[in-house]
């Protein structure tokens, strides 16, 4: 099969943008992987590691907005490739293991080199680089490739980590390596992405996003119900965040186990994100995150209502393999709402900062919700309140999504 300059460079501008959406996260959630290792190397107690996310979560918070309109003004070429190299560039420095307070400052910075940057010059692209009849398969494809390059990553490191001592040293090369490989992909950015690549040819005046365009996005039914749908779809990623206790409290699994299980649904998450994908854009994309919702409704619900009996083990094991399927699938599709939902291609960046702001915010109440919850009802009842409320989030996602469904159906009876 013969293929021409034009389609090399398509696939290697989605395979440098998919690798880079995945690896970049590895350093600021580093201690995702390695926290006691982190927490002696920088001398941190457990409040201290802890306030290092929060740093960072909360400049990444603050940037979605405007990190979505600079994406409609800005080079997505100059934005990924600097995010990239200020991100591996940092985390240089993070390897020589500074102060608490200069890593307190560097975690913060990441929130923006890679929110601000990065985040909705990443969706924008993938928008571009499809056809309408074809974003499902774009941003199923963008999740895959995020989702490998993320796990075979991490599993490539950790193993550098094993086998240099998994001391003090060991993750100081384990950072530097990531930052290496980050630095790396920036370059390939800048060689391979081109403006054309985020639909900058279409009109110079697109990119001209001011204050009336952003009013205009703001009023914009569909950017909120979407809004509203990220935000229950990653309710339900960081639900499947208590698998793991769960299957230790509820069902005595060893740790070692509930770690197998913690591992099988990372390796969901390509798998689903790419067949997903294509499905979807058989079926429509509304319809099929619908038909997700329907499926993580009835899963929470089965893990809030179910004993933990030995009998049951395997049905438990399924349940997981269901949940991470459908989180997966949907995470991996649900951006391609942009354009199903008629959001202009001009405004793609800034619809992307604003519905990311709301959408996010899980990351900011859903492991703190989980926590109260669990400690106030120990034992079944608080893992029954929780999956309960998981899943009335979820509803809320589903009737959003029937709203827009029923919106697009509309609007294309009228366009015909």
């Amino acid at each position: 099969m013969r293929y021409d300059a034009a389609s090399v460079r398509r696939w290697l501008t989605m395979t440098v943008l998919s690798l880079s959406g995945g690896i970049i996260f590895l350093l600021p959630f580093l201690q995702e992987v390695y926290y006691k290792p982190l927490a002696e190397a920088l001398s941190l107690d457990n409040t201290e590691v802890g306030s290092l996310m929060s740093a960072f979560g909360v400049t990444a918070m603050l940037s979605y907005a405007p990190g979505g309109w600079l994406a409609d003004r800005v080079s997505p070429r100059k934005l990924l490739t600097g995010s990239l190299l200020l991100t591996g560039g940092l985390g240089f420095y993070f390897a020589t293991y500074p102060g608490y307070a200069i890593s307190l400052a560097i975690h913060a910075i990441w929130g923006v080199t890679i929110t601000l940057l990065f985040w909705a010059a990443m969706i924008r692209v993938t928008r571009s680089w499809a056809p309408s009849n074809e974003q499902g398969k774009a941003f199923g494809i963008l999740e895959t490739g995020r989702g490998l390059g993320e796990v075979l990553t991490s599993m490539a490191m950790l193993s550098v980590f094993g086998i240099l001592g998994s001391d003090k040293f060991a993750l100081s090369t384990v950072i530097t390596i990531f930052s290496v490989i980050i630095v790396v992909l920036g370059v390939m950015a800048w060689f391979t992405i081109e403006d054309s690549a985020a639909g900058q040819e279409l009109a110079a005046e697109q990119l001209k996003v001011g204050p009336r365009e952003v009013l205009a996005v703001l009023k914009l039914p569909a950017v909120w119900l979407i809004a509203v749908i990220i935000f229950a779809g990653y309710s339900a990623y960081w639900g499947t965040f208590r698998f793991t206790s769960y299957s230790t409290d509820i069902f005595a699994l060893t740790v070692t186990m509930a770690a197998v299980i913690s591992v099988g649904k990372m390796w969901a998450k390509p798998v689903a994100a790419l067949i997903a994908g294509f499905v979807s854009d058989k079926l429509g994309i509304a319809r099929s995150v619908a038909f997700l919702f329907v499926v993580l409704i009835a899963s929470f619900t089965v893990f809030a209502l179910m004993p933990g009996k030995p009998s049951l083990l395997a049905i438990m094991i399924l349940n997981v393999a269901i949940a991470s399927l459908a989180v997966f699938a949907m995470r991996g599709i649900y951006f391609a709402l942009l354009d199903e939902g008629g959001i202009p291609l001009a405004v793609t960046g800034t619809a992307a900062g604003v519905i990311s702001v709301f959408g996010y915010t899980p990351d900011i109440f859903m492991p703190l919700m989980g926590g109260v919850i669990l400690d106030r009802f120990p034992g079944p009842e608080g893992y029954k309140i929780f999956f309960f409320l998981v899943a009335g989030i979820c509803a809320i996602g589903l009737v959003a999504t029937l709203i827009l469904h029923r919106k697009i159906s509309i609007r294309d009876v009228s366009s015909a």
